[in-house]
């Protein structure tokens, strides 16, 4: 698979999100299979593996870690800090005071058997720490060498500038997909000019681009999508317009939904780096497959015009969470 650089960290073009793996959307796969669809992905070229601490919590990154040992020094893992987990395991909003900073760190390395974590994401901007003063702590631990790289996760322009002034800015993680292109107006040109790379997290926004969900699909309860308004009935049936017209591209592809919407991805700029996630090794071989898939700009144009005029309409996150996670 072709490389590509976050910063000055290089990595394959196609990473894997493995938060799937063990929470979020529905019962956690198998031990043993999660290990294998991990080392699957290896095996085809990824070398970018998306983790974090909340993800579980705790056990995300333990897994990640068991899978990737035979490969230390071969893949890098980016895991995330900037939370507060209560002795219940719930997350209880954000916190990016220094000492916790070091705290996560360190349970981190531990979780995933390393000596040094390759990109470590601020998972949320925290309104009562100052960004320089996050920033600053990263640096004293890429100092010590227990961080090689340093991220933010949905964070904004000018805070972007205010971090990337005290320590190197790698990656920005945030949303990113053909149903979702909030970050293209203010965050991109940012990122461009800083030399920033990109990694969209729900490229395929959250499944419902892969076009194999419709109004009758049911999600269990412990599925992230139950509780989010642009997975309602109404809310999938209004956007089936968007994925028909998407589909007609695919087809002259010879391409799934799924991989166009990948490849429209990696076609928007050379530093982006999507994370799809999946628990199905299918699903992996078939997202993978986008990398190699070109789009011309004929086909870009097409894509552009089929999304153009449609109202995506419902909101990314009903309020409750957007105040917890500060979107």
């Amino acid at each position: 698979m072709q490389k590509r650089k976050l910063g000055n960290l290089e990595v394959s073009a196609l990473g894997l999100g493995c938060m799937s793996l063990s929470s979020g959307y529905g019962p956690a796969l198998e031990r043993k299979g999660a290990i294998a669809l991990i080392r699957t992905a290896v095996e085809r070229g990824v070398t970018l593996f998306d983790t974090a601490e909340v993800y579980g919590p705790f056990i995300n990154e333990e897994l990640v870690g068991e899978a990737l040992a035979p490969f230390s020094g071969k893949v890098a893992i980016a895991t995330k800090f900037g939370f507060s987990i209560g002795p219940d395991g719930q997350q209880h909003g954000t916190d990016s005071q220094p000492a916790h900073i070091h705290e996560v760190a360190e349970a981190s390395l531990r979780r995933l058997g390393v000596e040094s974590i390759d990109l470590f994401y601020q998972h949320r901007v925290d309104p009562n720490v100052p960004i320089e003063e996050v920033a600053g702590t990263v640096r004293e631990l890429i100092r010590a060498g227990k961080v090689k790289h340093f991220g933010m996760s949905e964070a904004g322009a000018q805070t972007i500038r205010r971090a990337h002034a005290v320590q190197r800015v790698a990656a920005l993680q945030s949303e990113y997909s053909l149903w979702w292109r909030g970050p293209e107006k203010e965050v991109f040109p940012t990122l461009a000019e800083l030399g920033i790379g990109f990694v969209p997290f729900s490229p395929l926004g959250r499944g419902f681009l892969t076009g194999k969900m419709d109004t009758t699909t049911s999600f269990d309860k412990s599925d992230f999508r139950s509780g989010l308004p642009r997975f309602t009935p109404e809310a999938r049936q209004a956007n089936q317009v968007m994925l028909d017209a998407l589909g007609k591209i695919a087809a002259r592809k010879e391409a799934t939904l799924a991989q166009l919407a990948l490849a429209w991805l990696l076609a928007q700029k050379p530093w982006i780096v999507p994370i799809p996630a999946t628990t199905k090794l299918h699903r992996l071989e078939e997202n993978l497959g986008a990398a190699a898939l070109g789009l011309s700009p004929e086909d870009l144009h097409d894509v552009e015009q089929a999304t153009a005029t449609i109202d995506i309409g419902s909101e990314r996150y009903p309020e409750h969470l957007k105040r917890m996670t500060g979107l």
